[in-house]
């Protein structure tokens, strides 16, 4: 199977300023992205404009999105509750005005446990913190837990995870989702391989179920991918079909 680093190389990038016609064609399609996918981080944002053509995948990239995105949100083009922050965070203890109250709260956020009393336990691992607002809402519908990484998973979280499973007694099916690229699926790999090693007596059962190979070449945009995408995307069609 050809390796994600095979496919993918290094292209040099022609920089030009933009007009103001073109920053403004820019934000429109930024816009678009969050108007249908709100609400959404900066990075997550990013990444969509990436796929579309909109900017490069680099910092310059990522720059233009975050300064499109603040000068929208100031003159009011962007509302702000459209953008999502999962970085920063107050933290208070939750406090009512009596205890009715309380008990009026607790009834109204209460959910059954749905795994309860299941033979095993379903995990998601998703490597980017940016895509958890897409993801979140479909395992939270199935009280199905979502282990963020970010990247290559710190050993403390992987001891933590591993201790749970541990301690479950029950078969575990872990799915993971990260970038195809060397990073991503090595990401992957060492959070299967840590897992089992701290988890020796567990039943895991680790799956990755994107991004594939199979995937990319089904799903493409190539009407919107620049010319080395559509060049990897044929090399993965022709690598898939055994030529």
């Amino acid at each position: 199977m050809l390796s994600a680093a095979e496919i993918y190389r290094a292209s040099p990038i022609k920089r030009h300023r933009a007009t103001k016609a073109e920053v403004e064609q820019r934000r429109d399609s930024l816009l678009a992205i969050v108007k249908a996918m709100r609400p959404m981080t900066v990075r997550q944002v990013f990444y969509q404009a990436t796929v579309r053509g909109i900017v490069e995948k680099l910092e310059a990239g990522y720059t233009k999105v975050q300064t499109d995105l603040a000068q929208m949100r100031r003159t009011g083009t962007l509302p702000y509750g459209w953008l999502a922050d999962n970085t920063r965070w107050q933290r208070k203890l939750r406090s009512f005005g009596s205890i009715q109250e309380a008990l009026d709260e607790t009834a109204h956020f209460y959910r059954k446990a749905l795994w309860a009393d299941t033979d095993a336990c379903v995990e998601i691992w998703l490597e980017k913190d940016a895509l958890s607002g897409v993801v979140y809402p479909i395992t939270a519908q199935f009280d199905v837990p979502l282990m963020i990484s970010r990247g290559y998973a710190s050993l403390s979280f992987l001891h933590s995870a591993a201790d749970a499973i541990g301690d479950l007694g029950v078969p575990v099916y872990l799915y993971h989702l990260g970038d195809f690229d060397p990073s991503g699926v090595n990401a992957g790999e060492k959070i299967e391989e840590t897992l089992r090693e701290m988890a020796p007596d567990a039943e895991i059962h680790f799956e990755r179920i994107a991004v594939n190979p199979e995937q990319i070449v089904a799903l493409a945009f190539t009407d919107s991918a620049n010319q080395d995408d559509g060049l990897a995307i044929e090399k993965l069609r022709r690598h898939l079909r055994g030529a």
